[in-house]
């Protein structure tokens, strides 16, 4: 045990939750006359569309998905919706940025940029003319009063911007799959396979109606299906499908075709485009020459879900339980078993290249879920294949290590944490949020674990807007001024990659920097003067409703670029080397014997590798915590958010966010805060700061369990001795939990808790928006000040945890965990430490149970 171990709080109060205030100004809507002018033409275009359709359906009754966009927000529409014959509630998105106008705009600014929602619902001839007789008695008498539960509509038809039918430009164009089928076509591929995600039926029957109705389209135009996955936890129902290259020709060419145009398709996306990128090939491989550690024991805390790694490489011979139930293994290359052979060895030991290292001490759970793409495609990479579905995969995949498959037992139960380093780029995230996120939100609450997913890498040029002579001019801190801006004015195309959006993960961007020394430059560029900012590569957020997204960065390696001239104009193109710098890692030799290859690399899988290595670390000292100070309760429910919550703690932005600041020169300080925040999240960790104390510092976790309107206080006791002194001090709080969601509602997030500190002996907030920390599932606020504060012996600050419903019922208390840190700057004779400790409660957490 360390000298100053991390302390537990006491068990705390149990308390009614604090109420939020409410923010936002008002907006202008249109007059009652101008809404009549503005849509009774759409609403007419609608029923003229719907009667089209019926008569060409032979006597059914068509259905079709509308779309309802407003300004602001209707609560319980979705009620509403329900209570009409013939409607059914597909969802809700939430829309930002929606520029106003003359009829829609902030009174108080009329320049600012609104925020809305898409209402998605399935409709019929009957729900339609149900509506249409809302709306004509709201056009005669904007004061009508409609039966119970539906003065909802009147709410809608006050700020409706516009109506709409679900399209081809929805299914099919805004996906990126027109692009993907392009490309293939010019590859002259035969069959083109790709996934299809139907509208969510709730009722079984009318699933399988749709189904059957979008595979005879399939089948008439000479395709197949293989495929299909339904799950209902999180309103998913897809196919995996395959077309003959002409067809999917006809539909690059003209598509309006009637397969396109189903109402039962929600979204056409390419297959198989999750990969773990493009491998380092300049350079050389280097073999390893330094010790490999002690061997693991007992069962596995951590799993990563990847590539093949290469089992019997010195520095993860015997580290390993590698289930292959696919069989993959025999035909996966042992040259080309790259990104799980380096993720494991990342986890294992971490940057080889570091000075002093401890490999993880359990053995490490691995399960391929991606492989080498066919030989005849252009490109090799290790890939998700083609033929599966991504969210079956891992639903399978994860449930396996839970709860086993075609009746034997789980394989790995004892995971607390699922590393995934891969991401897919034809769904960067836009507002609403990919199956595969959705997916990963409700696995964590179902089987109470942590995932670290990678952020997504963009590794394509970088226009620096400057002329070849102004480059040259240019001093290293003036590259990297142009660098930054250039990453800003592009970083709508540079958003993070699904699944990297879940809001119960932890979305890990990387930092440019590593531990490589004697790094050899030649004619590659390093972009960057500073010592700690975000790589060039790694994505940018926000997260879901504007949440902190990626939650942190951290050490990803460098990435150096060479210099590229397009009309003078200079532009950075990445290297991919296997030379320093980067983060040294295992990889495959250059022939089959080679067990002790390593190479340089760079990117967001390993920034988020390293981190899961971290979490294995807290897991380790937590359960020697909770073992060693007597903690009787079943403390294993609240491992993956403690473990969540000691993840972020040690984050702050520090010299980064002020040189960010410097170059992009915004004055608006919120606005400011919300741009560091994108590219940063919380900031870099520092991962031992929170593996013990110091005399000057002390740190204490909490944990439990809260139910709507509940609420918990936690005692922190002051040091006397801090009172009436202008010393600098700071307290760090953070807060993590695991939300259950409502995957077909605009809020998602089911449960919303947020914590408050009520003393004054710190009151001076730094880093992100005190706003947008309470919008995810981690709130880390850094507190700090110098004022002088009388201070009486036995005097407290209260830390209050609150929890509310969000999105729908919160049916089971909530499991979160808080780290809460105290210090003053050391060597300054305070004994933070001892004087806590002194007047923390004997009695911890000791509840009826069995010891675990």
């Amino acid at each position: 045990m360390a000298e100053r171990p991390l302390l537990l709080f006491p068990q705390p109060e149990v308390a009614s939750r604090s109420k939020q205030k409410s923010f936002g100004g008002k907006v202008n809507t249109p007059s009652h006359q101008r809404q009549i002018d503005r849509l009774t033409p759409v609403f007419s275009q609608l029923q003229s569309a719907f009667i089209e359709i019926q008569s060409t359906a032979a006597g059914a009754d068509p259905e079709q998905v509308l779309v309802i966009e407003i300004i602001g927000d209707i609560k319980d529409f979705a009620n509403a919706v329900k209570r009409i014959e013939g409607f059914e509630w597909m969802g809700e998105w939430e829309e930002d940025e929606i520029p106003p106008d003359a009829d829609f705009f902030v009174e108080e600014n009329p320049e600012k940029q609104l925020s809305g929602r898409l209402y998605l619902v399935m409709a019929n001839q009957r729900a339609l003319e149900n509506m249409l007789s809302l709306w004509r008695r709201y056009q005669a008498d904007p004061s009508v009063k409609f039966n119970s539960g539906l003065n909802k509509f009147k709410e809608v038809f006050k700020t409706l911007k516009s109506i709409r039918r679900w399209g081809v430009q929805d299914r099919l164009i805004e996906t990126g799959v027109l692009d993907e089928w392009r490309e293939l076509l010019q590859q002259s591929y035969g069959q083109v396979r790709f996934e299809v995600e139907l509208w969510f039926r709730d009722v079984h029957e009318k699933r399988q109606i749709s189904q059957t109705n979008v595979a005879r389209l399939i089948t008439d135009l000479g395709g197949q299906i293989l495929g299909q996955c339904v799950l209902p936890e999180i309103t998913y129902h897809a196919l995996l499908a395959e077309l003959p290259a002409n067809a999917i020709q006809n539909i690059v060419d003209n598509p309006n075709t009637e397969l396109v145009k189903s109402d039962s398709v929600m979204f056409f996306r390419p297959s198989g485009q999750v990969s773990a990128g493009d491998q380092p090939t300049e350079g050389n491989i280097e073999q390893l020459s330094a010790q490999v550690g002690k061997l693991p024991s007992g069962n596995p805390v951590i799993a990563i879900l990847d590539g093949m790694p290469l089992p019997n490489h010195q520095l993860l011979s015997d580290r390993i339980i590698l289930d292959d139930p696919d069989g993959w293994n025999s035909d996966y290359p042992v040259s080309e078993r790259t990104h799980g052979t380096m993720m494991a060895s990342l986890v294992i030991h971490g940057d080889l290249n570091a000075s002093s290292r401890v490999p993880l001490r359990t053995p490490l759970y691995m399960r391929p879920i991606m492989r080498p793409n066919p030989p005849w495609v252009r490109q090799r990479r290790e890939v998700i294949p083609e033929d599966v579905l991504i969210v079956d995969l891992i639903h399978r995949a994860v449930k396996r290590i839970f709860e086993g498959e075609n009746g034997q037992p789980p394989v790995a139960p004892s995971v607390k944490l699922i590393n995934l380093s891969v991401g897919d780029p034809s769904r960067p995230f836009s507002q609403a949020m990919s199956p595969w996120a959705k997916l990963l939100d409700w696995l964590s609450m179902k089987y109470n674990v942590l995932f670290v997913i990678s952020a997504g890498n963009h590794g394509g040029e970088i226009p620096l807007q400057v002329s070849s002579g102004e480059f040259d001019q240019l001093q290293q801190a003036g590259i990297e001024s142009a660098t930054i801006k250039a990453l800003y004015q592009n970083a709508r195309n540079l958003r993070l990659l699904s699944p990297a959006e879940s809001i119960n993960g932890v979305t890990v961007g990387s930092a440019h920097i590593d531990h490589a020394t004697g790094v050899v430059m030649g004619d590659r560029i390093d972009p960057y003067d500073s010592i700690l900012l975000p790589s060039p590569i790694s994505a940018f957020g926000s997260g879901y409703r504007r949440s902190i997204k990626p939650d942190i960065i951290y050490s990803g390696g460098k990435q150096l670029y060479r210099k590229h001239l397009v009309n003078d104009s200079v532009l950075f193109e990445r290297v991919d080397s296997r030379s320093a710098p980067g983060n040294r890692v295992a990889c495959p030799g250059t022939s089959p014997g080679d067990i002790s290859a390593t190479l340089h690399c760079c990117g967001t899988s390993n920034a988020a590798a390293l981190i899961t290595r971290a979490g294995g670390f807290y897991h380790d000292l937590l359960t020697q915590i909770f073992n060693e100070q007597g903690v009787t309760v079943e403390y294993k429910d609240y491992l993956a958010p403690l473990i969540k919550a000691m993840i972020v703690h040690g984050s702050k932005w520090g010299d980064t966010a002020e040189r960010i600041s410097g170059i992009l020169q915004v004055s608006d300080m919120r606005q400011l805060r919300n741009h560091i925040a994108r590219w940063v999240g919380y900031g870099f960790p520092e991962i031992e700061r929170v593996l013990n104390s110091t005399e000057q510092r002390v740190t204490l976790l909490g944990f439990g369990g809260l139910e709507d309107n509940g609420a918990h206080v936690f005692q922190l006791p002051l040091p006397p001795s801090l009172g009436s002194r202008t010393d600098w001090r700071r307290l760090t709080v953070t807060l993590a939990w695991i939300s259950p969601v409502e995957t077909n509602t605009q809020k998602y997030r089911t449960a919303s808790l947020w914590f408050e500190a009520n003393h004054n002996i710190v009151s001076t907030r730094k880093d992100a928006d005190w706003k947008a920390v309470r919008r995810g599932t981690v709130q880390h606020e850094i507190f700090e000040d110098q004022k002088a504060v009388p201070l009486a012996d036995g005097e407290v600050m209260n830390i209050k945890v609150n929890c509310k419903n969000d999105a729908g019922k919160i049916a089971s208390p909530v499991p979160y965990g808080i780290v809460v840190t105290l210090e003053v700057g050391e060597g300054v004779n305070i004994a933070v430490y001892d004087e806590v400790r002194a007047r923390i409660l004997t009695s911890v957490r000791v509840q009826s149970g069995d010891e675990v």
